[in-house]
């Protein structure tokens, strides 16, 4: 189900990804947003998106929160 980079097919994210990643802006926890698809930082207000199952942990990738 969990392929090598930590993200499982079908869209998901593997829970086990989510322990280790942190925002690179805050170093905070993460939280997964499987509707958008994306990695939200509440305290940064940035949603890291997820593109072909990867992560794009880069600030200015990010979208702003409203």
């Amino acid at each position: 189900m969990s392929g090598e980079t930590g993200v499982a097919t079908g869209g998901l994210v593997d829970p086990r990804l989510l322990e280790i990643l942190v925002c690179p802006v805050t170093k905070g926890p993460l939280r997964y947003d499987r509707e958008r698809g994306e990695l939200v930082s509440e305290k940064a207000g940035l949603a890291y998106p997820i593109r072909d199952g990867i992560p794009v942990m880069l600030p200015e990738e990010a979208r702003k929160l409203d």
